[in-house]
């Protein structure tokens, strides 16, 4: 790796079974996000990250490594099984604009047959760990009740990825971390486009036009990963497609062409300013992780659903307990929890007008976007953009970072 980054826990099987908790939903304040971290557990996968970001700075797509691991090879198997399954399970004629009700079918079948599947995944050793890692895949490819996919389940296919190496099933090596990435997780983010768009599933908390993109994050900061070392490549030539499938940044900006229409500018203006004033994919990279920690990570209507404890510890690092005054919930998908609507969201979303103000103040509160986190300089672009309701005055033409 080109940065030294702190090795991951080896947290043994033996250690496993003492465990007195499995993963449970614990985060339902905003005091309980700040709780979150300052647990090993979110260092954990802080690491983890960063461990599968830098070790694919300069890797490229078409990706041929030598061989994978036999670990590698299952979980391939695994989500190849999950791809089937859709074939098996047709949408439903039905007139709805999102959310066709086979993919809570599709859902059904993953919850009662998850612990078959991830024995076959997992070595007989490894079934100790099956009650901490199952949530985590049942959660990770979008909400069966809500019929939605967003951050929040990208995320619950990295806890899933960080569990099975805390363990070892994965080694935390740059060369099974490359895998993860450029073969497993591309594979987990091409299953995922298929149940979008087969099942018409709705972004989850979507910021719309605001947001960086409807569905995933993770794509554009591994794949400005890729791309962080080299000169050739400027970030501006997102600007100009078709792209070459060589990376998951790009990948992910051509999916965006697929699926939406209109100008660039219009429909992803964080993304077209990212393109448009961003000097370096270095910077672009360190941006969007800041950007990640803020508003994936840092945001209670993402995590609240991330069902956490046992192996992700829900300890903080000095022994404190959890800040919660009350009983964690069970993770399970029989149950029906009941889901908190993002702040600028509601029953009935009012009219906003881009400049709406009282005596000179923002009504609405203001966004974190990158340029606030890294404190940029306002910089004009040359092509117009939409204003964020709740960002201040000509903050809207503000480059993310």
């Amino acid at each position: 790796m080109s940065v030294n980054l702190p090795p991951l826990r080896d947290i043994s099987l033996t250690a496993i079974s003492h465990l007195q908790s499995t993963p449970t939903l614990k985060i339902h304040t905003d005091d309980e996000v700040e709780y979150w971290k300052s647990t090993r557990s979110y260092n954990d996968y802080k690491i983890f990250l960063r461990r599968l970001n830098e070790s694919v700075v300069g890797y490229f797509f078409p990706w041929e490594p030598n061989g994978h691991s036999q670990s590698v090879e299952k979980i391939l198997a695994l989500l190849n099984e999950l791809d089937q399954w859709i074939e098996e399970i047709p949408p439903l004629q039905t007139p709805q604009r999102f959310g066709n009700l086979a993919f809570r079918k599709w859902g059904q079948r993953l919850e009662e047959r998850s612990d078959e599947i991830l024995e076959q995944l997992l070595a007989p050793e490894f079934s100790v760990i099956i009650p901490h890692v199952k949530p985590y895949l049942l959660s990770a490819f979008g909400s069966f009740s809500r019929m939605d996919y967003g951050t929040g389940h990208e995320t619950s296919f990295a806890l899933f990825l960080l569990c099975l190496t805390l363990v070892r099933f994965f080694q935390p090596v740059a060369e099974e971390e490359r895998d993860l990435v450029l073969t497993v997780f591309l594979r987990y983010l091409r299953l995922c486009w298929k149940l979008q768009d087969v099942y018409r599933l709705e972004p989850a908390g979507s910021h719309g036009v605001w947001g960086l993109d409807d569905y995933c994050f993770l794509p554009y900061i591994f794949g400005s990963g890729q791309l962080r070392d080299q000169a050739d490549i400027p970030v501006s030539a997102v600007l100009h497609p078709p792209l070459p499938p060589t990376n998951l940044y790009f990948m992910s900006i051509m999916r965006i062409h697929d699926v939406k229409y209109g100008p660039f500018h219009e429909h992803s203006s964080q993304l077209h300013s990212i393109a448009a004033g961003v000097p370096n994919w270095g910077k672009v990279n360190s941006g969007l992780f800041k950007m990640f920690e803020a508003e994936v990570l840092g945001k209670r209507v993402v995590v609240q659903h991330i069902p956490l404890g046992g192996l992700l510890e829900w300890e903080s690092n000095d022994g404190s307990s959890s800040p919660a005054s009350h009983k964690s919930t069970p993770h399970g998908l029989n149950q029906n929890y009941p889901s908190t609507a993002a702040p600028w969201a509601s029953t009935r979303a009012p009219v906003v007008t881009p400049q709406a103000t009282t005596g000179g103040q923002s009504v609405l509160p203001p966004s974190t976007t990158l340029s606030t986190i890294l404190h940029l300089p306002n910089r004009r672009l040359g092509t117009p953009s939409i204003q964020a309701p709740w960002l201040e005055p000509n903050i809207g033409r503000r480059p993310p970072f």
